[in-house]
């Protein structure tokens, strides 16, 4: 970074960005992004679960292997050069590539990587149970992960599609973590955690030189990195909660991007000198039927409800921007995701269905639904459909914690939710969407099938695990379509729409890429014309 940008970028750290700012323009070699950061409870890769932790993850790590910004949808090598995976399918080999360092100046070794998932499985922190799926344990990450020289053994146990296990070890916990460093401020038999929550020790594109909590992210470029040096000397992204302040710093120049905008302010932007960026998200959003409720447990009803829908007017009026038609359970941008969308607004085909089966109409359903738009007034617009059909909804807002302790608790009647993969591999929501080998009340698991009381067939159930061991990928990819059909015609819930990220940006940034979650969010490329 030349003398003339380090100042600047200081100035900018100095001075709040607000209307009246000294700056008209950022500098060239910075990056300033206006963005609500205050969802992040933590930054060691053993512990974020948050949105904002998970784009750091992405641009100061590296994993083994992982996706990347040239084709978010490409699993490729990142530290490792290559790997093996045995005839048995149990254990899978790494070699690293040569000449790799940390941002500390230290060599990226084997044993980095056997410390940095031992520390996650010991930690036991948020996202452990990504890694701990593999069979792995305190007890035994001693003979589950090895080093020798530069090579990586890994062992699972269960029967996994190799691609499985490479999107367990893709995954944001499977960062891998300089041993050293993270040694050298331990506390307490803490293997770094606290430090690792104010501080970072990867080796990825960007080093994070500066981070006040609700306030600064502020990363500089790692001009030694193995992929090539980023196009920005540097990256700062203030926190600004409100969303007309992002516009307002947007439009006079102060920031390059803002995040957090609306609709109605993305739509506002002049055409002169700016740009939107539209993302698809990993969120699917749905309404679903608890099946412990008598009058819910009748197929016609789910196949009936699927039809009273106006899927394309919500798209296209009070959701422009925010959510797209979408009726699968695996979202658009990921290997694998069935993007055919075969239920329309149909209410007199909704209607001869009730008939056809002699449901006894009308019935009154509980809608419980979160108390802030779009969903409120996505509720009210299903709620008038709905009527006409002799289903009448009785709209229950709440808070996001009260609906989902209800939800959790199979308390509730009817509810209209997102759901967002853990990690990015298909099981991650065909388990939520596709599997229940336990429905009764004792046997709480983490997904809707189970929290909407629906005892999936087991044939389903069967083919559900068979994808999940599958070790071809055209054919696994194959398996999870068939099954998203399945669940779009037979299951107690009807998925409608995917999220939108909508981001306003000046027009001279390029490079931006944000894929369909959080974890898919990289600066690298990123430049300013």
């Amino acid at each position: 970074m030349n003398k003339f940008t380090r100042n600047v970028a200081a100035a900018l750290l100095a001075v709040p960005l607000l209307s009246g700012s000294a700056f008209a323009e950022t500098p060239p070699g910075v990056l300033v992004v206006a963005q609500n950061i205050d969802d992040i409870v933590a930054i060691d890769p053993a512990q974020a679960y948050e949105f904002t932790s998970s784009e750091i993850m992405a641009n100061v790590y590296d994993r083994l292997i992982q996706y990347e910004a040239e084709d978010t949808t490409a699993l490729v090598g990142g530290l490792a050069e290559s790997w093996e995976i045995d005839a048995a399918n149990k254990t899978i080999t790494f070699t690293l590539r040569d000449g790799v360092s940390f941002h500390s100046g230290n060599p990226v070794r084997a044993e980095d990587v056997v410390f940095s998932f031992s520390r996650v499985v010991t930690l036991a922190k948020n996202p452990a149970f990504i890694l701990t799926q593999l069979g792995w344990t305190p007890e035994n990450m001693g003979e589950m992960v090895s080093a020798d020289g530069n090579t990586i053994t890994i062992r699972y146990t269960g029967d996994y599609s190799p691609n499985f296990v490479l999107n367990v070890l893709a995954s944001r916990p499977a960062s891998i973590v300089d041993r050293e460093l993270a040694m050298a401020n331990e506390v307490d038999g803490d293997l770094g955690n606290a430090w690792l929550n104010q501080n970072t020790a990867g080796s990825g594109a960007f080093i994070l030189d500066t981070y006040r909590p609700s306030e600064l992210l502020r990363f500089s470029a790692n001009e030694d990195y193995y992929r090539g040096a980023p196009l920005m000397d540097s990256i700062i992204v203030r926190h600004v909660a409100e969303a007309a302040t992002q516009q307002l710093l947007l439009q006079q120049g102060d920031v390059d991007i803002a995040r957090n905008m609306t609709p109605e302010q993305i739509a506002s932007l002049p055409d002169d000198g700016f740009d939107v960026g539209t993302y698809k998200q990993a969120t699917v959003h749905f309404i679903s039927y608890n099946l412990k409720v008598p009058e819910l447990d009748n197929p016609a009803l789910w196949e009936a409800s699927r039809y009273l829908i106006d899927y394309d007017g919500l798209a296209d009026t009070l959701l422009l921007g925010q959510m797209e038609k979408h009726q699968a359970f695996w979202p658009a941008g990921f290997p694998g995701a069935l993007e055919e969308t075969p239920f329309s607004y149909d209410p007199e085909r909704a209607k001869q269905i009730l008939e056809d089966a002699q449901v006894e109409l009308p019935i009154t359903v509980e809608l419980d639904v979160f108390n802030f738009a779009p969903f409120t007034d996505v509720a009210q617009s299903i709620q008038a459909s709905f009527a006409d059909a002799g289903i009448n909804f009785e709209i229950n807002p709440g808070t996001t914690a009260g609906i989902i302790t209800k939800y959790r608790a199979r308390e509730h009647e009817a509810i209209m939710l997102y759901w967002g993969p853990d990690f990015n591999d298909p099981h991650s929501n065909a388990k939520a969407f596709a599997y229940n080998a336990d429905n009764s009340d004792e046997a709480y698991i983490s997904t809707t099938t189970w929290r909407n009381a629906w005892a999936v067939p087991e044939e389903m159930n069967q083919r559900t695990m068979a994808a999940l061991t599958e070790s071809d990928p055209e054919a696994r990819n194959q398996m999870y379509l068939d099954l998203q059909r399945d669940v779009q015609q037979t299951a107690p819930f009807f998925i409608m729409f995917q999220g939108i990220l909508q981001i306003g940006m000046a027009d001279n940034v390029e490079g931006y890429v944000h894929g369909a979650s959080s974890d898919l969010v990289f600066y690298r490329l990123v430049e300013k014309s």
